[in-house]
């Protein structure tokens, strides 16, 4: 029996897109829109062959991206590492396929027809997500929404830094954004955004991908802010152009080039551009369109070439493109060639530091051997930048609203500032993982080494962009202070427990935590030497007597060492800790000497770099059969490898509390004498 039932079944809301997509479609088809098409095709190409992908994107910012690649980017496919070429970021990580595109049509070697056709593959240039170091086209890794929005603004930052250091002959470039709904709703993009509108960022532009949708369906699902109102808030230009009119994009380049002030150019598009059934719909988003549906989209461009096929014709027009900057970057090198800093310049673009760099660090680790000073490990570091920043001109120092207490700053150093770029400071404000994201900008740009501040428990606020330094292998060095429950009365919403061991889990991240004056400008020499990773130093509020009067090896550059041994037994115990805990294993090594348990005291001020030692020289100085024993005030985990089966570890087992340090270090038993007890009991079973 038929349902008396009526049909309440709401129905499919019309498309829009399919009548906006007709009209486009139905204009006269220039050079300049064959030349898109060509990238549409590829991206339809590549995203089926994988079975995987997201061609919408690229298919609706085609127009846009064609415009900006053959009109403004300063760029030459046969030098991309050019140190005065434009910077071109793709935020909108996830259509890569628009990149690599871009890259082969034109003309960048190694971005050959073969490497599209293995998208998405194994061992291809050609990845998911562009990244950084797989072809000399990605500036940087994107996909992570917002990051590569951040990381441009540093790009950007560095570009003004080398400007008032080198001048306008040797760089003047700008940075290029193509940025998505996505991109522009993470809050790092606002920290950004923010921060570029104050440092009035003229040379930084970003191409808004608006097409309204996201992988949920539209973007009314979640958003209904105004992004040019609110970017306009910020201190950048704005304005809305069709996404598909060459022209209009254009003309909004050339604005965007004779603005004082950052540019947002929102790019109405259609997702999925010129597919019948899915343009306009989350379904081109992140899936392949399907067989029929890809041929039906490129029968609607009147793009007949079997898959992976670009016609001559098109493919000279992007060859052509590739090689308009040819002349630029010639005049380029040779006012290089005359230039009277050309050597310092390409030093710095190189990343080799300095003859001599560390020569005031080494006469400052002298005196403190002599002086032995009681100082907070960030006070140690503050004197060690005072050393290293004069010695290191491409050092850059900052701090999120924390100078005062990080101790990031370096006397006689000016901050830069809007129209005032011969600082070498930067006041972040509260925004720490835009800071962290625009440190690897400036790191990827190159020329400059980054360093910065604020407290560890904030890591968890830069901990993405940090994530990215470390893939990427960028030289970028965090100063986190306060970092254990000695911090005191702020509490445990500022001490951080479980920071040590997470920032130790992470790959190609060196985690520095010195336990004194002299430990601490040996980590920061060996920080600001490594050229293949990122650094973080975790420093102490509270002051710490100094445990070392030599200063000739930098000792801890093997990431642990015997601080104290036996004089006259085996060690029954060795005792490890790092930073303000090695005071706490001294003195416990003393209390258990005076009992008749020999002790030694081994200092461990980098996990990294001690794993990374023979397994003899580990040994050693750990103790072959002695117990070992972790002190450290922080989470117990990844102590385990260090201690084995029968160790001992003596540290936080959950949050702190508000009292003064050493109150604290009683409650949670984090004292020589607690130490003490414990060994003795663990050697007496």
């Amino acid at each position: 029996m038929a349902s008396l039932e009526p049909d309440i079944q709401p129905k499919a809301k019309p498309n829009p897109a399919m009548a906006a997509q007709a009209a486009i479609l139905a204009r006269p088809a220039t050079q300049e829109r064959r030349m898109a098409d060509a990238l549409r095709a590829l991206a339809i190409d590549a995203v089926e062959a994988a079975k995987s992908g997201h061609p919408g994107m690229p298919m609706g910012m085609a127009d846009a991206a064609t415009a900006l690649w053959t009109r403004s980017l300063k760029f030459d496919a046969a030098d991309p590492r050019w140190p005065d070429r434009d910077r071109f970021v793709l935020s909108a990580g996830h259509g890569s396929m628009l990149l690599y595109g871009l890259l082969h049509l034109s003309g960048h070697a190694g971005m050959g027809m073969e490497e599209l056709k293995r998208f998405r593959q194994l061992h291809s240039p050609a990845a998911g997500h562009p990244e950084f170091g797989e072809h000399p086209g990605i500036e940087t890794t994107t996909g992570p929404l917002g990051q590569g929005v951040a990381t441009a603004v540093g790009m950007a930052m560095a570009e003004r830094l080398l400007n008032a250091r080198f001048g306008d002959g040797l760089v003047d470039h700008r940075t290029w954004v193509v940025a998505s709904d996505g991109d522009l709703m993470e809050g790092l993009s606002h920290e950004a955004a923010s921060l570029a509108g104050h440092l009035r960022l003229s040379k930084l532009a970003v191409l808004y991908d608006d097409n309204s949708i996201s992988i949920d369906g539209d973007t009314e699902l979640s958003l209904s802010d105004d992004a040019l109102k609110r970017f306009e808030a910020y201190g950048w230009a704005a304005k809305r152009v069709d996404g598909h009119d060459a022209a209009a994009v254009s003309a909004a380049l050339e604005e965007a080039k004779a603005s004082d002030r950052p540019t947002l150019i929102a790019c109405r598009t259609i997702i999925g551009f010129s597919a019948p059934k899915k343009a306009g719909t989350a379904a081109s988003h992140g899936a392949p369109l399907g067989a029929e549906e890809a041929a039906a989209a490129k029968s609607a461009l009147g793009w007949n070439h079997p898959p992976f096929t670009v016609p001559d014709g098109l493919r000279e027009a992007w060859a052509a493109a590739g090689r308009r900057g040819a002349s630029e970057r010639e005049a380029w090198e040779r006012r290089l060639a005359g230039h009277p800093d050309r050597a310092e310049f390409e030093r710095a673009i190189a990343g080799r530091l300095p003859e001599g760099w560390n020569a005031p660090l080494s006469a400052l680790r002298a005196k403190w051997a002599e002086e032995k000073p009681k100082l907070a490990t960030r006070v140690s570091s503050q004197r060690a930048l005072e050393a290293l920043v004069p010695a290191v001109p491409e050092m850059v120092g900052g701090s999120a609203d924390l100078t005062g207490s990080n101790n990031t700053n370096v006397k006689g150093v000016p901050a830069a500032s809007p129209g005032n770029w011969g600082g070498r400071y930067i006041h972040y404000g509260v925004r720490e993982h835009g800071m962290a994201a625009a440190m690897n900008g400036m790191a990827l740009h190159g020329g400059i080494i980054p360093y910065s501040g604020t407290f560890l428990v904030f890591g968890d606020y830069m901990r993405p962009s940090i994530r990215l330094a470390a893939l990427m292998r960028q030289r970028v060095v965090h100063v986190l202070t306060h970092d254990s429950i000695g911090l005191g009365e702020d509490g445990p919403t500022h001490q951080p427990i479980e920071h040590l061991a997470s920032f130790r889990a992470m790959p190609n991240l060196h985690v520095f935590r010195p336990g004194d004056a002299m430990e601490t400008a040996e980590c920061w020499e060996l920080a600001v030497a490594r050229a293949d990773g990122p650094s973080i130093l975790a420093l102490s509020r509270q002051n710490l007597p100094a445990f070392r009067a030599d200063a000739g090896e930098n000792r801890c550059a093997r990431g642990g060492y015997v601080v104290a041994e036996p004089a006259n037994a085996p060690r029954r115990a060795t005792l490890v800790a790092s930073g303000s805990e090695v005071q706490v294993a001294l003195a416990a090594s003393d209390l258990l000497e005076a009992g008749g348990v020999p002790c030694a005291v081994v200092s461990l001020p980098c996990w990294e770099l001690f794993a990374a030692q023979d397994e003899a020289y580990r040994t050693e100085v750990l103790g072959a059969d002695a117990l070992r024993v972790g002190i450290e005030a922080a989470a117990p985990f990844g102590w385990s490898g260090w201690l084995g089966e029968r160790g001992l570890f003596i540290g936080m087992a959950g949050f702190g509390a508000s009292a003064p340090a050493e109150h604290l270090f009683r409650h949670f038993g984090i004292t020589p004498e607690a130490v003490a007890e414990a060994v003795r009991k663990r050697l007496a079973h």
